[in-house]
């Protein structure tokens, strides 16, 4: 299987990691705002719901819709002087400079940007997702699914709108897009198919947002944060859901050479986000606190638990998904371990859930 960014590619130890390591080049591929995106429209002449699962599912959307202006009382405040996650354990500065004795307003001060790198990071993938299911209402055969890609352009664009509008009021700050993310998610856009696209979006990063979202409302201390990510990740475990439920169908027609490129699609693009392990990051903020990028990677890799703690975001939705619409297999589940995505104990625990809703 040929590796993506493979020309961005270096060992350490047995890991191989993906960096982006030119100014130029990541300048670059910030202002390329066009993405050349060939797309065929499909007419539907069926208007009654041939999938009741998806029109289900487009009924709860309708019921769930809220107002980012309006519902969200803004006047928390959101002080950047006070911990708002706890002090350990929650991000990996924070943890890494309270581990080597840093004083109590430095470790603030590393959670907050952190933090907003996160937050930055998820605006913008929300705002791929925006273009993505727009692209869906055209592309899709059914109804349904042009239905319910239409009500995920709703969501999509109220979370853009409220993610922007919490880095604007509360956080101050918006970090460009990360140069990984941006050529993971522009290779969403240019997918040739509904059905990559609906893989790539729907099943992938959508699960991955549920986890990330599940994670900081668990942590998080601040009544604003835990209810805007709240409702953002209500919407998006229907988004989940809907790649579940439609890649169910797609899976269940494929051929045996379908199969295999989508189950490579999908590991290709997990796998290159995985071997990032935050360095697009580090490389930005770890000088800042006297913390060597590399050294921050070694370190984490060094730990007993790294496998485990490693595969947190994927097998919390993802990797089970992928496991139950059979694409993951004995063909590369292998791999899912070796790059510490997929974790024994974990996975062997949750695999017998029912899908995601």
């Amino acid at each position: 299987m040929e590796k993506l960014l493979a020309d961005h590619r270096r060992k350490m130890g047995d890991f191989e990691l993906v960096e982006f390591v030119d100014e130029q080049e990541i300048a670059a591929l910030r202002q390329k705002l066009d993405v050349p995106v060939p797309l065929e429209l499909h007419w539907s002449w069926e208007y009654g719901s041939e999938v009741e699962e998806l029109r289900a599912l487009y009924e709860r959307g309708k019921r769930g819709q809220w107002n980012a202006e309006t519902d969200i009382d803004w006047s928390i405040p959101f002080p950047r002087d006070e911990w708002f996650v706890p002090r350990e354990n929650a991000l990996l500065l924070p943890t890494l400079l309270t581990m080597m004795g840093a004083d109590e307003d430095t470790c603030r001060e590393a959670a907050f940007d952190e933090f907003t790198h996160l937050i930055s990071q998820l605006l913008h993938g929300e705002q791929a997702a925006l273009q993505l299911c727009g692209q869906l209402t055209n592309a899709c055969p059914t109804i349904d699914q042009k239905f319910y890609a239409a009500s995920q352009v709703a969501d999509e664009a109220r979370h853009v709108e409220v993610l922007a509008k919490f880095i604007e009021r509360k956080l101050g700050t918006i970090y460009p897009i990360d140069p990984t993310l941006k050529v993971l998610l522009d290779r969403l856009l240019e997918a040739p198919t509904w059905k990559l696209k609906t893989l790539g979006m729907q099943t992938l990063f959508e699960g991955m947002a549920v986890a990330i979202f599940d994670q900081i409302v668990r942590a998080s201390t601040n009544p604003l944060i835990k209810d805007i990510l709240r409702r953002v990740q209500i919407d998006e475990a229907r988004h989940a859901a809907f790649g579940v439920l439609t890649m169910r169908r797609v899976v269940k027609e494929a051929t045996e050479e379908e199969m295999a490129e989508m189950e490579d699609f999908a590991f290709s693009i997990l796998e290159t986000l995985n071997a990032n392990q935050q360095l697009d990051f580090l490389r930005q903020a770890a000088p800042k606190y006297g913390l060597d990028p590399d050294a921050v990677v070694q370190s984490l890799h060094a730990m007993p638990q790294w496998a485990q703690l490693n595969s947190e975001v994927y097998m919390h939705t993802v990797v089970p998904n992928l496991w139950r619409l059979g694409l993951i297999t004995e063909r590369t589940e292998d791999q899912y371990r070796k790059v510490g995505i997929l974790w024994g104990d974990r996975f062997e625990a949750r695999h017998e859930l029912p899908l995601a809703s």
